[in-house]
């Protein structure tokens, strides 16, 4: 196979492939095998049709024709490893050339593609680099607000004879219809006013709802197959409770925890804080360097990379394609694809290795984020098929935290250099990686079928109320007692 490549811009090539008829060939036969296992001819078993009566029933031009549709995608793949392109987006074929069809065994197949890839990005001396954060601190109401997080795991709950207001807990039953239709109903869920993970609207009408009472408004639906439609929202509050918090005493000290006096117990979560603290400090350094490179870098994106993206968006968001949202998140849609690509080069530039204990430290940060147990998170991802994916995450973010390492951090009140406390080695093996690159070809990152990273999605709900579901534990009602 002969390919040629032609550069068209930033981001696009032209790729002119020549495959010889002999490398057409095997193809070929498949084809006729496979016609023939999908006809019947009298006198003969299904699937043993003889080559030679398939052609003279169908025709050589059809079997070829149907080789090379079958062929075509593993010739674009094998010309593309050879032009050494990373393809981004749907490639655009004209086959011009189809040999055989006169029925000479001879001659090429030629086909002509149009691709999108990866822009080549210069990255910078990153020893030479400064970023500056906001260095977060750790006082009193950082304490505080952990020990008040620790007693509402230790709240119980106790119905009110009130109206509900922010931050009770009221057991509902709701439907949501659309035009007299009823989509979606549910009963006995306990939800948090405030908490804003159903659908938009019920803290304002659940707000001065006192136990008993039905309330109605408008909605657009969070999931189901008619998401982002507009529902009638039918609420009943079943009951209202408050939370009641226990007193941050000894006693409680030494029911939450391990320790025997309330002061021990403050101590640790001040200890815990300031860990939080300090790892909150590689990730503001992290968002540092992304937006200084971001801006003092020219990273190109494929027009209908952009397009693809925000049909995409907009349909998981059941909004047509040239709904007005399409144009107010072009900016961000496009920012996301060139820090997708910038996370790649950088990548591509430094060897790292993911061990299991960084895989299972970020589904843990991830699941926390979602509000998810960890074992379900990975049960949920697993079962989604994003193992891949949330492999390719820790690797670029390891790979970032080798070049971040290099970089000088200070503190934007202090001006004092900030240790991430990140592991040196890493950057020793970028370094090492740089030095050998200097011996052979840069390496390329490999073509991604998405483009984004920064917008990391939960496993999608069937329930067309519910955003998102937060597990609560060790909340004990008084109803159960």
């Amino acid at each position: 196979m002969k390919t040629s490549v032609e550069k068209l811009d930033a981001t696009r090539v032209k790729l002119n492939v020549e495959v010889p008829f002999e490398e057409l060939k095997p193809a070929i036969d498949q084809a006729a095998k496979k016609i023939a296992s999908e006809v019947q001819m009298p006198g003969f078993r299904k699937g043993k049709v003889p080559t030679a009566l398939i052609e003279q029933r169908f025709g050589k031009a059809a079997i070829i024709q149907e080789a090379v549709n079958d062929a075509l995608p593993g010739f674009y793949s094998q010309a593309a490893a050879e032009a050494e392109i990373s393809p981004v987006g749907r490639p655009e074929v004209d086959v011009t050339e189809v040999p055989g069809l006169e029925g000479e065994e001879e001659g090429n197949l030629v086909f002509v593609v149009e691709q999108d890839v990866r822009p080549e990005i210069e990255l910078p001396d990153f020893a030479s680099y400064e970023v500056e954060i906001e260095e977060p601190t750790v006082d009193d109401d950082a304490v505080q607000v952990r020990l008040d997080a620790l007693r509402e795991r230790f709240g119980t709950l106790k119905g009110v004879d009130r109206p509900a207001k922010d931050g009770d807990f009221v057991s509902l039953d709701m439907d949501a219809k659309i035009d007299d239709e009823q989509v979606d109903t549910v009963e006995g869920v306990s939800y948090q006013i405030g908490e804003g993970n159903m659908l938009e609207g019920l803290d304002e009408a659940l707000t001065g709802l006192s136990a008993g009472e039905t309330t109605t408004f408008s909605s657009k639906l969070a999931g189901g197959d008619r998401a982002g439609e507009e529902a009638q929202i039918t609420v009943t509050a079943k009951s209202v409770k408050e939370r009641e918090l226990p007193e941050a005493d000894d006693e409680f000290a030494e029911l939450a925890s391990e320790f025997d006096t309330i002061d021990e117990l403050k101590d640790d979560l001040k200890k815990q804080a300031e860990k939080d603290a300090d790892a909150n400090k590689a990730g503001l350094a992290r968002n540092a360097l992304l937006e200084k490179l971001l801006e003092n870098l020219e990273i190109p994106v494929p027009e209908q990379l952009v397009k693809d993206e925000i049909t995409a968006h907009l349909e998981n968001e059941g909004k047509a394609e040239d709904d007005p949202h399409g144009d107010e998140i072009k900016d961000d849609t496009v920012k996301a694809i060139q820090a997708q690509f910038l996370l790649d080069a950088i990548l591509a530039d430094n060897e790292v290795e993911v061990g299991q204990d960084d895989l299972m430290n970020y589904m843990s940060a991830m699941a926390a984020q979602y509000g998810m147990d960890p074992n379900t998170f990975l049960q949920a991802v697993a079962q989604s098929g994003q193992i891949e994916q949330i492999f390719g995450e820790v690797q670029r973010s390891k790979a970032l935290d080798a070049v971040l390492a290099k970089v000088t951090v200070k503190g934007k009140e202090s001006g004092k250099a900030i240790d991430l406390g990140l592991d040196a080695a890493d950057s020793e093996k970028a370094d090492d990686a740089e030095d050998k690159d200097e011996k052979k070809p840069a390496k390329k990152a490999p073509a991604k079928k998405s483009t984004k990273s920064t917008a990391k999605k939960a496993p999608a709900k069937k329930s067309t109320t519910a955003k998102k579901t937060t597990a609560k534990k060790d909340e004990k009602s008084d109803d159960a007692k």
